[in-house]
């Protein structure tokens, strides 16, 4: 498949605007790529993400994957007529990561109809897996849901 997945070609720049005054922006997300059918975006490592024990907060693995879902479903529909709002998100936790950034990938499982299905699999600097998600997100009307 040579076609690209998104409605319109993405521009980094203006994606990034989409973390201003978010979750996103206080865990420093940055969306660093986007293929013909992937987006990837990373996240430090550091005190606003790890969890008491030093480690990286699985809630931010998960925070982290949501924000790349959902971007990545705002990017496929016409982003002026719908939206897109999670409904489930799952994730694993394989390894444990201290510092530095990680990078989370996100590619569709399902992206037909109003459920769009992603896959996020997360990596350190060593581009070892340390987690995998799964995040649904439903496509709804823009005017429906912000009145």
């Amino acid at each position: 498949m040579n076609e690209s997945i998104w409605h319109k070609p993405p521009v980094l720049t203006e994606i990034n605007k989409l973390n201003q005054n978010t979750l996103g922006e206080n865990l420093a997300i940055e969306f660093t790529e986007v293929g013909k059918d992937f987006l990837i975006a990373t996240m430090p490592v550091n005190e606003k993400t790890k969890q008491p024990f030093g480690l990286l907060h699985g809630g931010a693995n998960v925070a982290l994957a949501e924000t790349l879902g959902s971007v990545a479903s705002l990017l496929v529909v016409n982003s002026e007529v719908f939206i897109g709002v999670g409904v489930e998100i799952n994730a694993n936790h394989i390894k444990a990561v201290l510092n530095g950034k990680v990078k989370g990938v996100c590619s569709p499982l399902n992206i037909s109809g109003k459920n769009h299905v992603w896959d996020i699999k997360i990596y350190n600097e060593l581009s070892e897996l340390t987690c995998v998600s799964r995040f649904t997100c439903t496509i709804i009307p823009k005017n429906k849901f912000l009145g």
